[in-house]
């Protein structure tokens, strides 16, 4: 590989990433929050590729420009090919029930508003239903949207997976449905749950992590969301 190609290749990396963090595509991921930081990459790679052409064209009287770079240069087009080639879906229910949950006691909660339907991210409701012992969840009409899991005996989930920074780092929470649960799940379907706070609880037989339940009333196919990760813990 020689400058030029260097060049192509940190380009084309650039660009795509600028076209990823322009659309929903870097959701997929990294937290809506590294998207400044995803931009300002890509502005420097194809910053970096437009200086090292301009300075390989000045430099053509160097000796360097006569011999070839190492050919592990070329494992650069890798990552440029996944991102281009390779558009891979949000983690899922594959992942989630072999994972344990990663539900995590908050400092604190929000008051929530007095009167209406409360809508709860998964992450938002499993807290308050486990760490705040459902204090300002009883009696109230719940909606929490998530993804269906199983575990082996057919018990079902609502999940979201939870970031801390990236995909990679992803990790479950998970909320446990008993009541009028519809009578075919299918996993890695998006619902929109209604339901009421309950009490029991389960651990995940991962990780013993404690799992609350959410007494469902009826239940709802939904979109995947634009953003499919929880990003609960970011706030």
């Amino acid at each position: 590989m020689n400058r030029h190609a260097q060049s192509a290749v940190m380009f084309l990396i650039g660009a795509t990433l600028l076209h990823a963090g322009s659309t929903d595509l870097y959701l997929r991921y990294v937290k809506a929050g590294l998207r400044p930081l995803l931009l300002l990459s890509g502005a420097v790679l194809i910053a970096a590729a437009l200086a090292t052409l301009w300075y390989e064209r000045r430099s053509t009287h160097d000796d360097d420009h006569h011999h070839a770079e190492p050919r592990v240069s070329w494992l650069l087009i890798l990552p440029l090919l996944a991102l281009v080639l390779v558009a891979p879906p949000a983690l899922g229910s594959y992942s989630a029930m072999r994972t344990g949950t990663a539900l995590q006691q908050a400092y604190g909660y929000e008051d929530l508003p007095a009167t209406g339907p409360l809508r709860l991210g998964v992450a938002d409701y499993a807290g308050r239903a486990v760490y705040d012992h459902g204090r300002e969840l009883r009696g109230r009409e719940i909606k929490v949207t998530g993804f269906v899991a199983l575990d082996k005996s057919g018990r079902p989930y609502l999940v979201r997976m939870a970031l801390n920074c990236c995909a990679a780092d992803a990790q479950p929470v998970k909320i446990a449905l008993s009541g009028k649960i519809p009578p075919v799940l299918q996993p890695d379907a998006w619902l929109e749950v209604t339901g009421g706070y309950t009490p029991e609880r389960t651990t995940d037989p991962v990780n013993n992590g404690p799992i609350p339940y959410l007494k469902v009333t009826s239940a709802r196919p939904v979109a995947t969301p634009k953003d499919p990760y929880d990003e609960t813990w970011n706030n």
